[in-house]
This record gives C-alpha cells, sequence and structure tokens, in this order.
C-alpha cells in the first residue's frame, strides 16, 4: 500500500497475508500507485510486554513515549483502556526512511484491515522526515483559489481556522486543502503548500497543492482588516504554529531556518476578520 503527501510517499509492507491493510477517514484520498516510495515501513505481530531498554526522550504525556534504542527510534504506544502495555511499538531509523511496526494482536482482533501507521503515529513520520531538510508542518488553514493561488490561514485553536474553511468551501473553483494541518515545502524558488490528511471541526482534507502566495495570521475582529508583517515578527508567528520535534536540535535548527526563508520569500500579513464572506471577498479582491 502507497500513501502519497505533500510528494512524499510511504509504502506500507507487511510480513505476511494474516495483516491485510487498509485506511479510512481521509486517508483514503492520499492512496496512490507507483513502485517508488521515499519511506518503507514494514508491519508486523509483535509480543509488546517488554519495557523499552533504550533512553527516553520524549513523553507526550499521554498516548506516546519516544526512545533511543540501538541507533533507533522506538515509539510506544499506550492506552489507558488497554492497560500499562504498549498495544504498538514502532522502530525507526535515525533518517526516518525504514521503519517497524509492531502490533499487539489482542488490540487488533476482529478487525478485518489494519492501518498499522493509525493516527498519531503517521504524523509523527511525516512531522520528523520533514524536518531532516525537507519542510515543515504548520497549524493552519490552505486554500487554493480559483486563480491558482495558495493562500495560508495561520492559527492555533479557536482563531478561526474551521470558520475561513467553511467560508470558502462552497467557492467556485477552489479547494480548501486542509483545515487544520498544512504542509509547506520549497521546491526551487517557490513554497508549496500541500493538504493533509489530518483535519479539524471541518473534515476537510485534499491530496492537492498550491504555490503559496500569501500567508494570514488569523485575528478575530469587528472589521475586516489586513496588517502587513515584518518577516521578524512573522518568524515567531510561524514558528508557535509549528510541528518541529522538539527533541531533535538539528531538525529544530532547520525547522527555524527553513520557516525564516518562508517568511522572507512570501508576503506575511495579520488578517482581523469578520466570520462572513466579506472576508473571502477581501482576499481575493487583494492581488
Amino acid at each position: 500500500m502507497l500513501i502519497k503527501i505533500a510528494d512524499i510517499t510511504i509504502a506500507l509492507l507487511t510480513d505476511g497475508p494474516e495483516l491485510k491493510l487498509g485506511t479510512e477517514g481521509a486517508m483514503k484520498h492520499f492512496l496512490t500507485d507507483g513502485v517508488d516510495s521515499d519511506v518503507k515501513v514494514h508491519a508486523g505481530w509483535g509480543d509488546l510486554k517488554r519495557e523499552s531498554a533504550g533512553k527516553k526522550i520524549f513523553d507526550s504525556g499521554a498516548l506516546w513515549q519516544l526512545y533511543s534504542e540501538n541507533g533507533f527510534y522506538l515509539f510506544r504506544f499506550i492506552s489507558p483502556a488497554l492497560g500499562s502495555l504498549p498495544y504498538k511499538v514502532a522502530y525507526f531509523n535515525r533518517s526516518f526512511t525504514e521503519g517497524k511496526v509492531l502490533l499487539q494482536r489482542s488490540y487488533v482482533n476482529g478487525k478485518p484491515c489494519i492501518y498499522p501507521l493509525e493516527y498519531p503515529l503517521d504524523e509523527l513520520l511525516f512531522i520528523n522526515f520533514l524536518a531532516l531538510g525537507r519542510g515543515a508542518e504548520i497549524h493552519a488553514c490552505g486554500v487554493l483559489d480559483s486563480q491558482g493561488r495558495g493562500h495560508l490561514f495561520v492559527g492555533q485553536s479557536t482563531a478561526g481556522k474551521t470558520t475561513i474553511a467553511k467560508l470558502w468551501e462552497d467557492e467556485p473553483n477552489s479547494i480548501v486543502l486542509s483545515d487544520d494541518r498544512i504542509i509547506l515545502r520549497r521546491m526551487g524558488s517557490k513554497i508549496w503548500m500541500y493538504g493533509t490528511p489530518w483535519h479539524g471541526e471541518a473534515m476537510l482534507a485534499s491530496p492537492s497543492r498550491a504555490p503559496l502566495t500569501a500567508i494570514y495570521f488569523l485575528e478575530k475582529g469587528e472589521t475586516n482588516e489586513l496588517v502587513a508583517q515584518k518577516p521578524s515578527d512573522s518568524i515567531s508567528r510561524l514558528f508557535t504554529c509549528s510541528f518541529p520535534p522538539f527533541y531533535n536540535r538539528d531538525a529544530l535548527d532547520f525547522t527555524l531556518s527553513f520557516l525564516e526563508d518562508v517568511a522572507k520569500m512570501v508576503p506575511c500579513y495579520e488578517l482581523r476578520f469578520k466570520p462572513d464572506k466579506s472576508v473571502v471577498e477581501l482576499i481575493t479582491s487583494k492581488e
């Protein structure tokens, strides 16, 4: 099974016919064909009772923990409903180009098809792969308008991303790439924005991409107003809405450098807006 997100292809393989692969929800839109891949992940069954012998380097405080073990990264996934033992572990090499996912049989019994990269593992894989010189994921709504322009609406939860997405959803010849997570990558002299399957409340997700022409930091207001932002201010605002692997210094340095390039290459604005169609008219008439 091949999954393609942001022009990055993951080959998901199984060690035997007992484990049948499948996806559900928005991820179905990101399945692809072909033989080439950037990342290969094997999935199989495992006895997951033992504790990791490695060094813990990050704890999400909830669902997963990350260890460094024998030159590999090891993710352990637990659930309060299933007890203290992991229901899934995932090993990756340091470049995140090869990995292995081991599943506890009792966790998946009765399911006809299994998606071993079940969220949040798929997003964690992309976040780490991107941060090794390939791009960054941003907490944002992304829109490809009817003129082929890409608009990135950046903000944390409650900033208005879902509202913006719904206002654009029925615009002719426009595509909402995602209402919550967008991937940015540099290709030649352009920054491209890509839709992801990790949507928000509006449940909008598209595998399409668009050249990024403007960035808007969302602020709710009584009137619609665009305020140009300096690159220095935009870098920090982008970073606070990004998803870098904080446990990897090199990846963190790259993310900061990449976002600095983005802020210098793309016009950035603070967008104070009313939650109605007038804000769409403001954006489309701006350029």
